[in-house]
């Protein structure tokens, strides 16, 4: 019999991966929601998943430093601003360093704020919010008036960046050669299991833009930095044991506010990715709550990278699902009442009885409006990540360890 606690962490979240796709094709079998695997969907879901992931990792630089950044969101709006005020000038790729270079402005605020003054950091990132939100308004009617935008809420048309595939597998361009798309042809063989798996890969490889590429590529990099560097070492101390990080020689103040200019330079990528790659231009309201859903994630991974990127994942996934087919999301709970059942099952071990009660009464309450209706309201699809998100993390908040000194107030030589 095959003992999981035997196999290593890549072993186990394999066999997760495989269990997931297997759930969602036996629920588009049982449902007819073809969109459940489609390749459309697990495209959009990449491309919506990553400036959340962005935004979660730059909570998780400021907040291993110790700093909580409520902040992200603005930090983002000003990040997508500048991606699509600089990148409608001199391209692309200027647009994504002036937003990584916007984003970093935010984050010098809040760390002057908190780090400086010792200002709370839940009221300072409140004010950051507010002040992105307003100043790039602010910005944006002056260019309006001066007749170099189409509007105040939105920038002109920033030029597409380049996309590419794996080749041979999804039909990617090699050295000019067009290879063959194996994946794709596959995926519409409509096998059971087998053909889903493979739309899902198509889709997570198929014609996806360099920036996409460069941004999930981050995520195993800042995993390296924080964890196998003397840098990143030093950082996490700041964050986990300040007093005794000092005692060691380390410049706590300077990790702190590295790491919340680390991190808002990876909320304004995910803000330029938004108005450049996502879109291609800037509109008012662009970010749309992803930097509050980006330390939702942080929070769902439990302060990871790993974590992070699938807690972002999952938001990404449902909110493809809103957007590209109703009809899938309503098959979504049928998905929700095998997990509230696996949930519970995994409980009834821990003895856990009370979590087990609330697992089955939710798996039961799936089913029966699965059944009980035949189309969810038009807002409630539209809320659809949002609920999804808040309900992961209601069931996940039993094994978080948070940095030991997140958010709590520092000042040099306070263990003497």
């Amino acid at each position: 019999m095959l003992n999981f606690s035997n196999l290593n962490k890549s072993a186990r979240l394999a066999l997760y991966a495989v269990a997931l796709v297997f759930g969602l094709s036996t629920i588009r079998l049982i449902t007819g929601a073809s969109d459940l695997t489609s390749v459309g969907t697990a495209s959009a879901a990449l491309l919506l998943s990553v400036p959340i992931a962005m935004a979660a990792l730059g909570g998780l630089f400021s907040e291993r430093s110790g700093i909580v950044n409520i902040g992200l969101e603005g930090m983002m709006i000003m990040g997508a601003w500048g991606g699509g005020f600089i990148g409608s000038k001199h391209g692309p790729w200027a647009g994504l360093v002036a937003g990584i270079f916007m984003g970093a402005v935010g984050a010098l605020i809040h760390a002057i704020a908190t780090v400086g003054f010792g200002v709370d950091h839940v009221v300072s990132g409140v004010a950051v919010n507010i002040i992105a939100a307003g100043l790039v308004r602010y910005f944006s009617t002056i260019l309006y008036k001066n007749g170099t935008w189409l509007g105040p809420s939105q920038s002109p048309d920033v030029d597409a960046i380049g996309t590419n595939g794996l080749p041979i597998l999804s039909g990617g361009n090699l050295f000019g050669w067009h290879s063959p798309d194996l994946l794709g042809k596959i995926a519409a063989k409509n096998w059971f299991f087998i053909s889903d798996l493979f739309a899902i890969l198509r889709g997570l490889t198929g014609e996806v833009s360099y920036v996409t590429m460069i941004a999930i590529a981050l995520v195993p990099l800042s995993y390296w930095f924080l964890w196998h560097t003397a840098f990143g070492l030093r950082l996490r101390s700041a964050g986990e044991a300040p007093t005794a990080a000092e005692s060691l020689g380390v410049n706590v103040y300077k990790m702190k506010y590295a790491g919340v200019l680390i991190s808002g330079a990876f909320a304004g990528l995910g803000g330029a990715f938004l108005a450049i790659v996502a879109a291609n231009h800037y509109q008012e309201a662009q970010t749309g709550g992803r930097g509050y859903i980006g330390l939702a994630a942080l929070i769902f991974g439990n302060w990871r990278p790993g974590g992070l990127m699938a807690g972002s994942a999952l938001f990404g996934f449902a909110d493809a699902l809103q957007l590209r087919d109703s009809e899938a999301v309503h098959a979504l709970l049928m998905l929700v009442a095998v997990a509230m059942i696996a949930f519970a099952v995994v409980n009834i071990r821990k003895k856990k009885f009370a979590t087990v009660a609330v697992g089955f009464v939710l798996a039961v309450a799936s089913v029966a409006l699965y059944y009980g209706i035949d189309q969810l309201p038009g807002q409630f699809v539209t809320m659809t990540p949002y609920v999804m998100t808040l309900l992961v993390l209601s069931l996940g908040t039993q094994r978080l360890r948070m940095p030991a000194a997140d958010g709590v107030p520092y000042r040099r030589g306070g263990g003497k």
